[in-house]
């Protein structure tokens, strides 16, 4: 009887996993064969990350070693207004990146 039992249910389980291979197979369109971002879409991730790294760059310093002094040098243009845009306008450029469809592959062909 435990043989029985053994076979039994080695037979449901190949009957489940056929089940859900055909499910799997059929539910699968023929286009997710493609990525998501197509090269261009990376180079324009690349160049908004490094724009954004850029801004905070331009945001450092203006700090003053002696601690009882205090410097002006951190309100100036480029800390306060310069730079935050300079990210903002990163973040904005990345955001495109990303919500920019790729070009079909039957466009690409023909160019």
């Amino acid at each position: 009887m435990g043989t029985a039992t053994l076979q039994t249910q080695m037979l449901h389980l190949l009957f489940v996993l056929a089940l859900f291979q055909v499910s799997l197979s059929n539910s699968t369109p023929k286009n997710m064969k493609e990525f998501a971002f197509q090269r261009e879409n990376y180079k324009l991730l690349l160049v908004g990350l490094v724009i954004i790294i850029v801004g905070f760059i331009l945001m450092s310093g203006g700090g003053v070693d002696d601690p009882n002094e205090f410097s002006e040098d951190i309100f100036n243009f480029r800390r306060i207004t310069l730079a935050p845009l300079v990210v903002l306008g990163g973040y904005g450029f990345v955001m495109f990146a990303i919500m920019k469809k790729p070009k079909s592959a039957s466009n690409q062909k023909s160019l």
